[in-house]
């Protein structure tokens, strides 16, 4: 995981560099978050193979990181090897962030939630299409990293190179595979 997001030297990347009002994040603040993180409660995981938030976990998973399932529905049940647990109150392990699959009006209880955990988590992470201004403001100010609208599995995958394996993101518009 660190190798494939070593960070540039340089500074380290605050939210400063942040423009959440124009959904901005330096590819830089976005490594440094993924190299970084190790435990990942996921709020919204969902328990049917074919839901956005099983991928994630799983992708996540495949590359080092532990995911927690947070879902009230499914507390107890057993998910890609991790037990579900109903709400972030339930973890028993410290997390370093808590990654939102609920819509942008459930995100400011579920930031409040985090903000309450002892340790603290390091990122609130808003997954695609979840935007709350209010309650990341409420995170930055207790010194948590956020990101919005965007996906760590999209932007792992995007930032290590794995998009361009497949063309994706890759810059360049043929059907011809480049040469390597």
């Amino acid at each position: 995981m660190a190798d494939t997001l070593a960070s540039a030297s340089g500074p380290a990347i605050t939210s400063d560099d942040v423009d959440h009002a124009a959904d901005r994040y330096a590819d830089a603040y976005i490594r440094d978050i993924l190299r970084d993180t190790r435990v990942i409660a996921m709020v919204g995981a969902s328990t049917n193979w074919n839901r956005p938030s099983y991928f994630a976990m799983k992708y996540l998973q495949q590359k080092g990181y532990r995911v927690i399932p947070v879902n009230p529905r499914a507390a107890g049940e057993t998910l890609l090897g991790e037990t579900v647990v109903g709400d972030l109150a339930g973890l028993e392990d410290p997390v370093d962030m808590v990654d939102i699959f609920r819509n942008s009006e459930a995100a400011g209880g579920i930031v409040d939630q985090a903000l309450a955990l002892d340790p603290r988590p390091k990122v609130i992470w808003m997954q695609l299409g979840v935007v709350n201004h209010e309650a990341a403001a409420r995170a930055e100010a207790a010194g948590v990293r956020v990101v919005m609208n965007r996906c760590p599995k999209i932007e792992y995958a995007r930032l290590s190179g794995e998009l361009g394996w497949n063309g994706i993101n890759s810059r360049v518009i043929t059907a011809k595979k480049r040469a390597i």
